[in-house]
């Protein structure tokens, strides 16, 4: 395969891999605060995601995916609020495992992984022009 071609594929299996990356971060931003409707139960649970590479058989490269999708295990914090309809008999609410600052600084990262695999695809197609140019002017 030509190897043009092979990086923009590469490529394009990172935009895919950051474009669930980002999404799964806006769900857990959009849920920072999404307590449970009845006393003690529980909030929403902070979603991760893992990738892995595998082989691909038809170019022999290397392509990134979503290996998983799971739940942080970490424990969520709990508030002293009696009047909250998920307030346990104690006051006490289950808020989300949800920390902003992780959240924001994924999302950046994510972004700027976006961003690179994105030029990578445009700088390809530049390489695959200016080749096809010099073909035409040769002839």
């Amino acid at each position: 395969m030509d190897p043009l071609i092979l990086s923009s594929r590469i490529a394009s299996s990172g935009l895919k891999v950051q474009e669930s990356r980002l999404r799964i971060v806006s769900q857990n931003l959009a849920n920072a605060q999404s307590t449970g409707e009845t006393p003690g139960a529980d909030p929403y649970r902070r979603k991760t995601i893992s990738f892995s590479w595998e082989l691909d058989q038809a170019s022999g490269a290397a392509m990134a995916n979503v290996s998983r999708i799971g739940q942080d295990p970490v424990d969520f914090d709990v508030e002293f609020d009696p009047s909250h309809p998920a307030a346990d008999d104690k006051g006490m609410v289950k808020m989300p495992n949800v920390n902003m600052l992780i959240e924001l600084a994924d999302m950046r990262e994510a972004n700027r992984s976006y961003e690179a695999n994105l030029q990578t695809i445009k700088q390809t197609r530049e390489l695959l022009s200016l080749t096809l140019d010099l073909l035409r002017a040769s002839q």
